[in-house]
């Protein structure tokens, strides 16, 4: 009986030996494969939400590189100046203002200098009657004297005598004034000519004359003549006087006269009357105007 045994247990051993290994590869197959479920499922699961991102466009946005995205990053300071200034910067800003200042200036100027041309213009129309004109007169070194000679020039004419109490001394005052203004605005060109007219040449002589124009200008131009020689270049002015005509020497007389200043331009036409109203500073920049204008338009100016 124990014979019989022997040979069964050892089938049966060899038979648990060959069926263990192959339990054994089995069982590592379906714990493998139940270990590999979770990491294909997770692999797909990525490849789905790529795509889905893909889709949307974010993946284009996530990039490895960050380069460019630093090279477009603004600061928050530039961000927060842009945003304050907008689309215009204050260079902009202030090319635009000081350009329309500027235009603004222009055209002011321009505009005035057309009133001034118009008014001068219109004083020397047709129906109109003349100011200034063709006299003949002596200066106070005897020299003849006439019209042509103010030709080239803006001349500033004014008609008084010596022996008026007040308002000539007043006016001579003036115009003492407005030659060192022209002078320095000028810087020296001798382009203006200052002339005083005497309304009395019986007792304004050239002696007197040139002392009494020494007390207020040395570039005063007096000028004098007979008395007709007077008259004439006053009515050719339109410049009222009431001086009598045949006085005995040693008389005493007064006399009226009209109290302006004649602007005359370089052709010897009629520009503009300076009167009472008008201060040194004013015609003087009236003056100045006229003879800018005449500069801009690029006419000749007599310098000698």
């Amino acid at each position: 009986m124990a014979s019989t045994m022997r040979p069964l247990v050892q089938v049966a051993r060899q038979a648990t030996r060959s069926t263990l290994p192959t339990l054994e590869r089995s069982t590592i197959r379906t714990l493998s494969s139940q270990n590999a479920f979770p990491a294909l499922r997770n692999k797909t699961a990525h490849s789905a939400h790529v795509q889905t991102l893909r889709s949307n466009g974010v993946a284009s946005q996530r990039s490895f590189s960050s380069t460019s995205l630093r090279a477009k990053a603004r600061t928050m300071g530039q961000l927060k100046a842009r945003n304050s200034t907008g689309p215009f910067s204050w260079k902009s800003a202030l090319l635009f203002v000081l350009t329309g200042g500027a235009m603004i200036i222009y055209f002011r100027v321009e505009k005035e200098r057309i009133a001034r041309k118009r008014v001068a213009e219109m004083s020397k129309g047709v129906g109109r009657p003349k100011v200034g004109g063709p006299f003949v007169l002596k200066d106070l070194n005897g020299n003849q004297y006439t019209e042509e000679d103010l030709k080239g020039k803006y001349s500033l004419v004014y008609f008084g005598f010596t022996h008026c109490p007040d308002i000539c001394p007043d006016e001579l005052d003036k115009m003492a004034e407005v030659i060192d203004r022209v002078k320095e605005e000028t810087k020296g060109e001798n382009i203006f000519l200052p002339v005083f007219v005497t309304c009395d040449p019986v007792r304004d002589t050239p002696e007197v004359l040139r002392s009494y124009l020494q007390e207020f200008h040395s570039d005063i131009i007096g000028l004098t003549g007979t008395y007709e020689q007077v008259k004439h270049m006053c009515k050719q002015y339109r410049v009222y006087f009431s001086t009598p005509q045949n006085v005995n020497p040693g008389e005493d007389y007064l006399v009226d006269h009209s109290i302006y200043f004649y602007l005359m331009d370089p052709d010897n036409d009629f520009v503009e009357c300076i009167g009472r109203q008008d201060t040194p500073e004013s015609a003087s920049q009236l003056i100045m105007q006229h003879i800018n204008d005449w500069k801009r338009e690029g006419k000749p100016l007599r310098k000698d």
